[in-house]
């Protein structure tokens, strides 16, 4: 009976550490005011979209080939991302006051979308493994996006293939 004890013991540390290596979450910027909002769905992140004006209004992902609510508002300039088959977010960047006043989504190719104004505080977001990409965003909204955080996990699916 002791031997079982210890090896549930064992087991489970290492299921714990194995998956706190897989998922990451990085704090809250912004002043937070307002009412919260997530984007999440199933499936890799395989575009985004961002409202402007001189600071983030909205956001929009897309999982697979749906496309989530939009959180915020569709006022301003829209910018948006088609990510490649294989493809994810690595990091995400910005500026941020009371409101995130600027936001820079980087995928594992290099390439970004730029969105909003440089005003105000730097912030830099990334995942804690090397092979996690984002997977949701959260934060809170009032006019504007107030807050944004981000939740990084290794995706197990399959890649989508998007025609460019």
């Amino acid at each position: 009976m002791l031997y079982f004890a210890v090896f549930a013991l064992v087991a489970a540390s290492a299921f714990a550490e194995s998956s706190s290596q897989i998922y990451s979450y990085s704090l809250p910027v912004g002043s937070g005011s307002g009412t919260p909002y997530t984007i999440n769905g199933e499936g890799r992140i395989t575009a985004v979209r961002v409202w402007e004006s001189s600071y983030v209004r909205g956001f929009q992902f897309r999982y697979g080939y749906i496309w989530s609510a939009v959180v915020g508002y569709k006022t301003g300039q829209v910018q948006e991302i088609e990510l490649y088959d294989g493809e994810a977010i690595i990091q995400i960047s910005g500026t941020h006051a009371h409101y995130i006043y600027s936001v820079v989504f980087t995928t594992t190719r290099g390439r970004t979308l730029s969105a909003g104004s440089n005003t105000g505080r730097l912030f830099n977001m990334y995942p804690s493994h090397s092979e996690a990409e984002l997977r949701i965003i959260s934060g809170n909204i009032h006019g504007a996006i107030t807050s944004i955080a981000a939740h990084w996990a290794v995706v197990d699916t399959p890649p989508y293939a998007i025609e460019n």
